[in-house]
């Protein structure tokens, strides 16, 4: 095998777009297009800074190209990126000590994946092999993936196929006692299990009740079905406790992971609790728990041992809510830890777009008027300061005409920024 290199000029990229390929179009996306990030600050191919609340759909957990992650990654990629499941991974080994000395499920077990929707898509799957039954219980607003078990169990018809239909999910109130009650009283001993997210987040951001997460523990132990704590987006800290479920005192039999369990990179995982026990050919991934995903996440959890995110994040959430609470305009803001959300009234129903292209602060959004912050756990006090005072001042444009000077404040400001990129460089 010849060991001569390669000239990159065999391996030209052509100029995008002109290749003759197309994109399959799903995503409605804005006309922006970030090629460097930091911390909690993304920069465009314009050179403009963005403020990021929403760190990409609540993965970015660390902070963008956390130095020790990178180093991780990097120094991984020099030995072994992937080899499959059919040979001894230490590091595997390594990631599932970790987690559970962080998460305090140390008498867990750890299946790996690569995404959210494969870690519940298992996660159902696992139930319905433990138990021998099919009904899956699953709640009104609720997300839990795209795949087949995970869509069926999302509560949106309009991206459920028709091959996803099924009549083994059944949606019930969120957070209503009494209809969960009634439910098992006649229809419990089919449950194979109760899924359910500990914060809501594509939902609106609705915070699961500890009563009502206490009752479908003691209603699946009574009916011996599976507690599934959806922790995808609401997991590995940010909600200011390790899963946003703990929050009620009870174990859940699993718990599905993904989002920031990799900071950017794909992985997710499962969390088994011992009494349901694994069997050969029972699950698996081509995959899932490979060396450089492994090496990623435990990038993210040493981390967030070594810097206290978790505190940090309930610190700093709690600090973001209650100055929330204070802004006029806004309504019903809620959440737990750096997982919050609030309502925008129909006079500012563009605020988040003025946010975003006005004063370049990525936020996200759950229909039909929730604006959702999820910045990295690492934010700091000033960025957080920086977001309130914008959006004080978003607010207040959207309630008064438009001044003359504007586009004049808006170049000025764009300038500043070009160059604010350099400076991070």
């Amino acid at each position: 095998m010849s060991n001569s290199k390669i000239s990159t000029e065999t391996f030209k990229v052509p100029p995008s777009g002109n290749g003759g390929g197309k994109l399959f179009d799903v995503y409605p996306l804005n006309d922006i297009t970030i090629t460097k990030a930091l911390g909690s600050y993304v920069w465009d191919d314009q050179g403009i800074q963005y403020l990021d609340m929403y760190g990409g759909h609540a993965v970015i957990s660390i902070g963008h190209t956390h130095p020790h992650w990178v180093k991780r990654i990097e120094e991984q990629l020099a030995k072994i990126a992937f080899y499959s499941n059919s040979i001894h991974i230490p590091l595997q080994q390594q990631l599932a000590d970790k987690l559970a000395k962080l998460s305090g499920k140390e008498d867990y077990q750890l299946f790996l994946v690569n995404s959210g929707a494969e870690a519940n898509e298992n996660a159902l799957k696992l139930a319905s092999f433990h138990t021998g039954k099919k009904k899956i219980v699953a709640f009104t607003k609720g997300f839990h993936g795209r795949t087949s078990l995970a869509v069926a169990a999302t509560d949106n018809p309009k991206i459920i196929a028709p091959v996803n239909e099924t009549d083994n999910v059944d949606f019930l109130p969120f957070n209503d006692e009494a209809a969960l009650k009634s439910y098992f009283q006649t229809k419990g001993k089919n449950v194979a299990a109760v899924i359910i997210e500990g914060i809501q987040g594509v939902g609106g951001i609705n915070i699961a009740t500890d009563s009502f997460l206490q009752l479908i523990r003691r209603l699946c132990d009574q009916h011996e079905a599976v507690y599934i704590a959806d922790s995808v987006q609401c997991g590995y800290g940010r909600s200011g406790m390790f899963f946003a479920h703990d929050y009620a005192g009870v174990n859940a039999d699993i718990y599905t992971m993904a989002k920031g369990m990799g900071n950017g990179f794909p992985v997710g995982g499962i969390l088994i609790a011992p009494h349901i026990k694994p069997k050969h050919g029972m699950l698996g991934t081509t995959f899932g728990g490979n060396h450089l995903a492994c090496a990623a996440a435990l990038a993210v959890l040493e981390v967030i041992e070594e810097e206290k995110l978790i505190d940090i994040a309930k610190q700093r959430g709690m600090y973001l809510l209650n100055r929330l609470k204070a802004i006029d305009g806004i309504e019903n803001v809620r959440g737990r830890g750096l997982m919050i959300g609030f309502d925008v009234p129909d006079e500012l129903k563009e605020l988040r777009k003025k946010l975003l292209h006005d004063f370049y602060i990525f936020t996200g959004e759950a229909k039909p008027n929730v604006i959702r912050l999820l910045p990295a756990l690492t934010i700091t006090r000033k960025q957080v300061d920086e977001f309130l005072d914008t959006l004080k001042e978003a607010i207040e444009e959207l309630k008064t005409p438009p001044s003359p000077s504007r586009n004049d404040r808006d170049e000025t400001k764009g300038e500043k920024e070009k160059f604010a990129v350099e400076d991070a460089s």
